[in-house]
């Protein structure tokens, strides 16, 4: 019950997920109030897969991987090549994938993320119109609304844990049946 529940709560991330994006893409700003959100979705997904087994280790993990990656990071706001939404972002995802989503979100993030720099380098590759003069037009300022990428990774993670979860349960209502 409370693994459904832990869940619900990362399936409810996917459109704040989405918004993060959008509102990225369109304005180059993360709002501390979504990243507050995500935090909360996944700490609290966490807690209710810690609780019922006593184990703290995910979300220890989680809490180190964020830290780290909010440490690691900073410089490069300081620098002003990330904005601070990116960085506030990326030291939450932990919480919202979990320590063991980390390595499918690190591998979404690694092509996604290349995908997003060849079409800000390439917008040509796009059909004509508004969204590619969009894209030119960042390209031209030097901006990279990384928080799409990372949207997009977290949410593939996401929806790979939530799936496996559904394969996980199928097949053992399967077994049950067959014993």
């Amino acid at each position: 019950m409370l693994f459904a529940a832990s869940l619900l709560l990362k399936a409810l991330a996917i459109p704040l997920l989405a918004r993060i994006a959008w509102l990225d893409f369109t304005t180059q700003k993360i709002s501390n109030s979504n990243v507050l959100l995500l935090l909360c979705l996944g700490a609290g997904s966490l807690l209710l897969l810690a609780l019922p087994s006593g184990s703290w280790w995910d979300m220890g993990l989680s809490a180190v991987a964020g830290l780290l990656l909010f440490v690691v990071l900073f410089p490069f706001w300081v620098l002003r090549k990330v904005g601070a939404g990116d960085v506030k972002l990326m030291a939450v995802i932990p919480f919202l994938v979990g320590g063991s989503g980390l390595v499918v979100f690190s591998l979404l993030l690694m092509v996604f993320a290349v995908a997003m720099a060849v079409v800000m380098k390439n917008p040509f590759l796009l059909p004509a119109g508004a969204f590619r003069l969009y894209v030119q037009h960042m390209d031209r300022k030097g901006v990279v609304p990384f928080g799409v990428p990372i949207s997009a990774a977290a949410t593939g993670a996401i929806a790979f844990q939530i799936y496996g979860s559904w394969v996980l349960a199928s097949s053992s209502g399967v077994l049950q049946q067959l014993n």
